[in-house]
């Protein structure tokens, strides 16, 4: 059965100016005017758009289904305001749920009146002995009361401890896998359609799942994979590896995509955990934290380039970059550039890249899996990083014309719950960067964030991820309003190169405050939302 969309504004490559689109057996098969489609297909099933804009459907490069989910159902800290106010909405969340552990996420202290997180003393003092976890607004440290840390088996011995401020590097991940132990299947799996329920409402047809030991184990990765849901999970588990016999068993055993992710080499900027080559200007006795060293690193890489599977690291600091940058050269050197590049492995975040690492990552083919909410959040004069960093520092995080003019295929996610999934927002972040020179077109955001992602997961036909014959049906349909042609030509050219003798359909017009409203989500054929 051959299915028509009629009258709406279709973004292909082949096709500029096509009204029409008719898809059969889960495939793009025409493009075209109404008219000639009506004729080509006079027996299809007929669904008119109303003038709704069509396009590819978006891929999340990076997300943490089961903590988004929780975020999205649970207890959402990241509209406090000051110190108190993150109490109080604790308070308030454990008097309509009075049973269980108190599971929050999103606080950021950094724009709060005294710039002080809260401490395990405030948090017994709402909850009592009740368990209670809550991450800060990047994962990488949380508050846990009183109640969740006497359930840790040798806290205080552990890296990362505080009696009283939030836990960080391993003590983080030992409380946080308590936390999980407290939460019912029920609760997990909720969570997990809750998230995936929000991504096909964004026009998202596909997540990268960040899986690993220290994000929420193999129990929490084999309840997704088994999750009966039309979002499509392409997960990544992050844990190290020495030879390539171990490598092909993990990936045997786990069934990701890749060993990387999540693998983390350093902690984030925010909790001052990401591995710096010089202190943090607003803690200058730290550099943060290591938690794989170059031999580490280079072992892993060569373990996964012999067994040709993809490798990856979490790696946001310069001076973790470093490492990973210098492993790949001796990688390089082992198998050759080719060998490298056909594993695709790939650095999530990479938010201090100089322009000498960006050429050596362009040349082995290694691809970035960015966020660039971080820099619509965190950036600018008067934002975290400044505040991390001091302001020079802070302007030359997450270079995406940089790495994109060096050949890094970019891909664009979120790290939900980190940022938000919408990823019409990462588009608008991408191409209106804070630091000039920085930023990419809308054109190029919107590709890492559609084909670009599709190729970081290993899909290299080159048609996934667009709207041409042959290329699967996943798309999605956005009530947009006004297309960017009707802004003057030349403005157009400045924020968003689709001058329109570029012949490349406009992309809608984006704001802060303001983002296209999907309609219908469709993936391979199947509608997901709509």
């Amino acid at each position: 059965m051959t299915t028509l969309l009629l009258n709406g504004r279709v973004h292909s490559p082949v096709a500029p100016d096509a009204t029409a689109m008719a898809v059969r057996d889960g495939l793009v098969v025409w493009l075209g005017s109404d008219d000639a489609a009506r004729s080509e297909f006079p027996l299809a099933e007929v669904v008119d758009l109303a003038g709704a804009f069509v396009a590819p459907a978006f891929v999340d490069s990076h997300v943490h289904a089961t903590a988004t989910g929780l975020a999205l159902t649970g207890l959402d800290l990241r509209t406090a305001r000051s110190g108190a106010d993150c109490l109080r909405l604790v308070a308030e969340y454990a008097a309509a749920h009075p049973h269980g552990i108190v599971w929050g996420h999103g606080w950021d202290e950094t724009a709060w009146p005294d710039a002080a997180p809260p401490t395990t003393a405030d948090l017994d003092a709402v909850l009592g002995g009740r368990p209670a976890y809550l991450s800060r607004v990047d994962v990488h440290s949380a508050v846990a009361s009183t109640g969740l840390r006497s359930t840790v088996a040798e806290l205080t011995a552990v890296p990362g401890y505080h009696p009283q401020l939030p836990l960080t590097a391993a003590a983080h991940h030992a409380a946080r896998a308590a936390a999980r132990d407290l939460l019912s299947p029920e609760q997990r799996k909720g969570a997990q359609h809750a998230a995936l329920d929000a991504a096909a409402a964004l026009g998202i047809a596909a997540v990268h799942e960040c899986a690993g030991p220290d994000i929420g184990g193999l129990d929490d990765w084999d309840a997704l994979r088994s999750l009966d849901h039309g979002v499509e999970v392409i997960g990544y588990w992050g844990e190290a590896v020495e030879s390539a016999e171990a490598a092909r068993a993990l990936v045997e055993r786990t069934g990701a995509r890749g060993l990387a992710g999540d693998l983390f080499v350093d902690g984030a900027l925010g909790s001052r955990t990401a591995w710096l080559h010089e202190p943090y200007a607003d803690a200058p006795h730290t550099c943060g934290n290591s938690y794989l060293d170059a031999a580490a690193v280079t072992a892993h890489l060569m373990a996964c380039t012999e067994a040709g599977v993809t490798a990856g690291f979490h790696v946001i600091g310069d001076a973790a970059v470093t490492t990973v940058v210098n492993a790949l050269q001796v990688v390089a050197d082992r198998f050759g550039g080719p060998a490298v590049a056909r594993c695709g492995h790939r650095l999530e975040h990479l938010e201090m890249v100089d322009p000498e690492q960006a050429e050596r990552l362009g040349a082995v083919g290694v691809i970035a899996s960015m966020q660039p909410n971080f820099d619509a959040l965190w950036g600018g004069p008067d934002g975290m990083y400044a505040q991390r960093l001091g302001v020079d520092r802070a302007g030359k995080l997450n270079p995406f014309a940089l790495l994109a003019s060096q050949g890094v295929p970019l891909a664009f996610g979120s790290d939900s719950p980190v940022t938000g999934l919408d990823p019409w927002q990462s588009v608008r972040a991408a191409s209106e960067h804070r630091t000039p020179g920085s930023a990419v077109s809308a054109r190029a955001a919107f590709s890492a964030a559609t084909r670009g992602a599709w190729r970081a997961s290993g899909v290299r036909d080159g048609v996934t991820g667009t709207l041409v014959p042959g290329a699967p049906a996943s798309y999605a349909v956005w009530d947009a309003g006004d297309l960017e042609v009707s802004i003057p030509a030349t403005e157009v050219v400045q924020r968003w190169s689709t001058d329109p003798r570029s012949r490349v359909p406009a992309l809608p017009r984006l704001t802060p405050e303001r983002s296209p409203r999907c309609l219908r989500t469709v993936h391979r054929g199947v509608v997901l939302y709509g």
